[in-house]
C-alpha cells in the first residue's frame, strides 16, 4: 500500500468545507469529529496551564500518567503510572507501537482508515481479516498466526459503531496467546457505548501481559484538535521503544494540554455529566439517521456506540461503493465508502458519521446536548430531511428494481 494522499476522513471534511464555501449545501456525514462544545472546565484549565511552555518528559508529565493509570484501573485494568506513555494524539501512539513491534499486522476488515496506512509507512506486511465489530474472526486469525506479530482491535468499532461480544474478544486473546501475538486495542470510543448495560470487555482484562491499550480525549470530550492521547503498555521494552521513537518525532506532548488531560482523566463530576450527555446525543441522532436509512429500505444495524453507522446498499445499481458515495455527494450528502476502511468496493457499504449534525455554532450544539429529543431541533431536522430527500432521490435512480 502506497501512502501518498490525505487520509480519507480528513479529505472528506475538507471537501465539505469546499462545497459549503462554494454555496453548495452539504449534509456532513463523512468526518468522525465528536461535534460537541468543549467543557468550560477544560478551557479554563488550559488557560491556567498556558505558561507551562517547556518540553517536559518524553513519556508525558507525571500527573497525566498517574491520572491515566487511575482511569484504566477504575475500568478493571490495573495500571501504574510507569506503564503509561502520552503523545500528541492516540493516532501517534498507534503508529509508534506498530513500528516498535514490527512484523506482520492483522487488522479487522473493515477497520479505521489509518491502521493499514500506518503499517505501510513502516513497511510492515498487513493482513485484513474479515470479522465483525472491530475484531478479526478468531478462526481466520488463527490460520494467519505464524505470519503475524500484532493484531489490532477497535473497541467499540469505527467504522461500524458496533461493540464486540466479550466471547469474541476472549477467543482472539486465546489465539494471541497461542501465537505469541501483541494485541493493540484502540479504545478511543470506550466511554461512548450508548447503553451502560451493553457488555464491554477489553483484551487487557483477559491478556494484560500482551495488550497495549490506547485512548484519548478526542471522542468522549471532543478535544480532537488539542491532540492528546495515552497508551498503557504491558512490557517495559516496548514502552521504552515507543518513548524513544516519540522523542525523535514529537519530542513531548504540549504541556498545557497534558495538564488539562491530567484533570480530565481524574473524571470530575462535571466531565462525567458532559460525557453522559454526549452519549445520549450521539445515540439519539444516530438512531434517527438509522431510521431514515431503514425506512428507505437500506439495511442498517442499530448503532451501539459512538456516532457511526455502516449501512449496506446491496441491490443498488451502482458499480462500487466509491461511485455510490460520489452519487450521494452530487445530491449534497458527504459519506465515506466502505472500501476506504478496507472493505470490498462491491459490497456497497458506506461509513456514516452523524456527529457533525448537532449545530453550526456553540449555542446550537449546547442546546442539542441538553435536549431530550435532539432530532427534533430545527437545524438537525433540516439536515435529516435533506439526507432523507437525497436518499429517496438516489434510491429512485439507483435503488433495487423490484418485481
Amino acid at each position: 500500500m502506497k501512502v501518498s494522499t490525505v487520509s480519507p476522513t480528513l479529505a472528506v471534511n475538507e471537501e465539505v468545507a469546499r462545497r459549503r464555501a462554494a454555496g453548495l449545501p452539504t449534509v456532513p456525514l463523512g468526518f468522525g469529529e465528536a461535534g460537541i462544545p468543549v467543557h468550560p472546565l477544560l478551557t479554563a484549565a488550559l488557560g491556567d496551564a498556558a505558561p507551562a511552555a517547556g518540553y517536559g518528559p518524553a513519556a508525558g508529565i507525571p500527573e497525566l500518567r498517574e491520572a491515566a493509570a487511575g482511569y484504566w484501573t477504575r475500568r478493571g485494568v490495573p495500571t501504574e503510572a510507569d506503564d503509561v506513555v502520552a503523545a500528541p494524539g492516540s493516532k501517534a501512539l498507534l503508529w509508534a507501537v506498530l513500528g516498535a513491534a514490527g512484523g506482520g499486522v492483522a487488522l479487522p476488515k473493515p477497520s479505521w482508515v489509518s491502521y493499514a496506512a500506518q503499517a505501510a509507512l513502516h513497511g510492515l506486511p498487513c493482513h485484513l481479516v474479515p470479522g465483525a465489530a472491530g475484531v478479526p474472526d478468531p478462526e481466520r486469525l488463527d490460520a494467519l498466526g505464524p505470519e503475524l506479530n500484532t493484531v489490532v482491535l477497535t473497541l467499540p468499532d469505527n467504522p461500524t459503531g458496533a461493540v464486540a461480544p466479550p466471547e469474541t474478544v476472549r477467543a482472539v486473546c486465546e489465539v494471541a496467546e497461542k501465537h505469541d501475538l501483541l494485541i493493540l486495542s484502540d479504545e478511543i470510543y470506550r466511554d461512548l457505548v450508548h447503553d451502560s448495560a451493553t457488555p464491554f470487555l477489553s483484551p487487557a482484562e483477559v491478556a494484560p501481559e500482551r495488550t497495549v491499550v490506547t485512548t484519548g480525549l478526542s471522542k468522549n470530550l471532543a478535544l480532537g484538535g488539542w491532540r492528546i492521547g495515552v497508551a498503557r503498555f504491558p512490557r517495559r521494552s516496548l514502552r521504552d521503544a515507543v518513548i524513544g521513537m516519540g522523542s525523535e518525532v514529537w519530542s513531548a506532548p504540549a504541556q498545557p494540554v497534558q495538564k488539562v488531560a491530567a484533570l480530565a482523566f481524574t473524571e470530575p463530576a462535571a466531565l462525567r455529566e458532559r460525557i453522559e450527555a454526549s452519549r445520549r446525543l450521539h445515540s439519539r441522532v444516530a438512531a434517527a439517521v438509522a431510521g431514515i436509512l431503514t425506512g428507505a429500505g437500506v439495511a442498517c444495524a442499530p448503532p451501539r456506540a459512538g456516532f457511526y453507522l455502516y449501512p449496506d446498499f446491496t441491490g443498488w445499481t451502482v458499480p462500487d461503493d466509491r461511485e455510490l458515495a460520489a452519487r450521494l455527494l452530487d445530491l449534497g450528502v458527504a459519506t465515506l465508502p466502505g472500501s476506504a476502511f478496507g472493505d470490498d468496493p462491491g459490497a456497497l457499504r458506506l461509513r456514516i458519521a452523524t456527529s457533525l449534525l448537532y449545530g453550526e455554532n456553540e449555542d446550537q450544539r449546547h442546546e442539542a446536548l441538553a435536549s431530550d429529543d435532539p432530532a427534533r431541533l430545527p437545524w438537525i431536522t433540516t439536515q435529516l430531511d435533506r439526507f432523507g430527500d437525497a436518499l429517496r432521490s438516489a434510491g429512485e435512480r439507483f435503488g433495487p428494481r423490484l418485481g
